[in-house]
């Protein structure tokens, strides 16, 4: 057996590297019994009880029940232990957030979602969020936090879990938001744009871990998830999708970012409420004009489906140059799927059709060839689902060898520190 300093320190001696597979592979559903594992690694039979027995002495798996027979003696199951541990997932947005709890399997077992306004900052902000984390936690049981995602509505360096210089979140710049987590929580925590949450929440829905898709949001802001071949492209610095920015052809509208002609100032939710105000002001009748609550993304994107004609307008215009913001990825990344979420875009078909025509006009046959465009689900669960698909795809995928000696993961171990 490989010694203890062996397996801490993620030497990847053939025991290490069969041990860690086997439990990913039952984790994963990919195999289910040791005579799966068998056949599927190649490894004999002493060898894959002793790895199995090892796993189960760890904490990682336990027996199940008794398989199907194949003609001889049924093979006992093997189950991951899900319930081991607990991620937090706390994805922040410009005017809200949502906190949830899931088990190791990603299955969300609670959730909260509270308005707040995310330009209070950082301080209010975060004590506010661990407040409801700690209400949650006290609910769900006992087992301990094994990791912790959050998203942020602005470019992250992932690398540090730092915004940097986020467009709609005053003095959030280099604030270390994962510092405050894992200071509070115990637990190793990761940082990424809240898109980015949503793209992996749409790769768990669709059960497609390969597929080659892109998450627009079009809420108070603008931003894209891309996903190639299933693995999220952040790019260097963390900055890859954020379409919010740029440039739209002669358009001089002042953005939140300090530039001009911003896609997100011309057709972003704040630039739609802008424009809607001003067109109020100028005398346009109808629905919204006689809205009694402060206009918002949402006011405008249900009173565009129930047929009031200015929503509508202000819904297609934003429709025409997202589209052609779109049609430009399409053309550089060629996904399979596109995806449109976010408050803007729940005007559903009316915003949909807009964008595909663009899309389909301005792009390269060969890249709508297969292309799909779809709705979101809108699915209030989405972003604490992609978290949790975060926070399990860097524990079990990029840093198990790191900490799995110690049968969970640690700040220092996840990180890399002796």
């Amino acid at each position: 057996m490989a010694s203890e300093s062996t397996l801490r320190f993620g030497a990847q001696t053939d025991e290490v590297t069969s041990l860690l597979r086997i439990v990913n592979m039952v984790r994963t559903g990919e195999a289910s019994t040791r005579p799966e594992i068998g056949r599927l690694t190649g490894l004999g039979r002493g060898v894959v009880t002793q790895r199995v027995d090892q796993a189960i002495a760890m904490g990682f798996l336990e027996d199940g029940e008794f398989g199907p027979s194949s003609g001889g003696r049924a093979p006992r199951t093997l189950r991951f232990r899900s319930n081991a541990g607990r991620i937090v997932v706390a994805a922040l947005g410009a005017l809200h957030f949502h906190i949830g709890i899931a088990h190791l399997d990603g299955d969300v077992v609670d959730q909260k979602h509270q308005q707040w306004d995310i330009a209070r900052g950082p301080a209010d902000t975060l004590d506010e969020v661990l407040a409801a984390v700690d209400e949650l936690l006290d609910r769900t049981g006992d087992a301990p936090v094994w990791a912790v995602a959050v998203g942020v509505p602005g470019p992250v360096d992932f690398t540090t879990g730092r915004p940097v210089a986020p467009p709609i979140m005053p003095g959030w710049n280099g604030f270390d938001v994962r510092r405050r987590f894992e200071q509070h929580l115990n637990a190793p925590t990761w940082v990424d744009n809240d898109v980015n949450l949503l793209a992996l929440g749409e790769r768990a829905r669709r059960g497609a871990h390969d597929t080659n898709l892109i998450f627009c949001k079009i809420g108070s802001g603008i931003g894209a998830g891309l996903l190639s071949q299933g693995h999220l492209h952040r790019g260097t610095n963390g900055a890859a999708g954020d379409i919010g920015h740029v440039r739209v052809r002669d358009s001089n509208a002042a953005c939140r970012c300090g530039k001009v002609g911003c896609l997100e100032a011309v057709a972003g939710g704040w630039a739609m409420v802008r424009d809607a105000e001003q067109r109020v002001a100028d005398g346009a009748s109808g629905r919204l004009a006689l809205e009694e609550q402060p206009l918002s993304p949402e006011i405008i994107a249900k009173h565009a489906e129930h047929g009031d004609a200015l929503s509508i307008a202000l819904v297609q215009e934003s429709a025409h140059v997202v589209g052609e913001a779109i049609a430009t990825l399409v053309n550089v990344f060629n996904p399979g799927v596109i995806v449109i979420g976010g408050a803007v875009a729940s005007a559903g078909e009316i915003y949909l059709a807009e964008v595909r025509q663009r899309v389909y006009e301005l792009s390269l046959p060969l890249a709508t060839r297969d292309l799909t465009i779809a709705q979101s689900h809108n699915d209030p669960a989405e972003p604490v689902r992609g978290g949790a698909e975060l926070a399990r795809e860097q524990l079990f995928e990029v840093t198990f060898p790191r900490w799995f000696a110690d049968g969970r993961p640690t700040i220092d171990a996840v990180r890399g520190a002796s």
